[in-house]
């Protein structure tokens, strides 16, 4: 984990592995849904992170680890670094493409083609993170990586953060490999659009813990 002001975040988005009553690992695929199981948070460079996860899910894994998701105000920090203007993790407020993992438009569309529904048994198909270019693997964009060392927080998956919204919606920041501008410019960009046990193929997480 990387260690920032007050609190440490984990340097790359997470997969999980899955837990058996007995406490025992084994591994589950980064392109499957998380329903109806125990899973643990993990965190390695050059691995395929977790999508097809819920904000529930998602802080059942990091409390499961041993830690928690991360609040907006931990997201933010940890994204632009000390500079408070800066709107991206490379710095200052000019987009640059190519950088992070964003700007690849709609894996359905590329997978399924125009006029595909974009309904939750379609948005949560294992193809779409396979879809190529798409989804990298941790660590991937060397560039995309913030003052603190933490790689991904803008594009690659969205990322669910701590808060949940009066109306039950949860809050993901960071946009994903297909937009992280429309709802706000890098650092900036979140989304409450969902609640918070909606997922899909561009849903996923990283943890935060307090600093010891």
């Amino acid at each position: 984990m990387a260690h920032v002001k007050g609190y440490c975040i984990d340097r790359y988005e997470a997969h999980v592995v899955e837990v058996d009553a007995s406490g025992h690992e084994s591994p589950h695929s980064p392109y499957t849904p998380v329903d109806g199981l125990k899973v643990r948070a993990k965190v390695a460079e050059g691995v395929v992170p977790q999508g097809y996860i819920s904000q529930v899910q998602a802080q059942n894994a990091c409390e499961n680890a041993g830690k928690r998701l991360c609040t907006a105000a931990e997201f933010s920090l940890a994204c632009r670094g000390p500079n408070r203007s800066a709107s991206y993790p490379y710095g200052g407020t000019r987009h640059q493409r190519g950088k992070c993992n964003e700007g690849k438009g709609s894996a359905v569309t590329a997978v399924f083609g125009q006029g595909a529904p974009f309904d939750r048994q379609l948005m949560n198909d294992a193809r779409l993170n396979r879809w190529p270019g798409g989804l990298a693997k941790t660590g991937a964009y060397s560039a995309s990586v913030s003052p603190y060392g933490v790689f991904d927080l803008v594009g690659n998956l969205h990322e669910w953060g701590a808060e949940v919204a009066p109306n039950g919606h949860g809050y993901f920041r960071g946009g994903f490999y297909g937009d992280a501008e429309i709802n706000g410019p890098g650092c900036n960009y979140v989304t409450t659009a969902h609640a918070a046990v909606y997922h899909d193929y561009s849903t996923g997480f990283r943890c935060c813990r307090d600093a010891e």
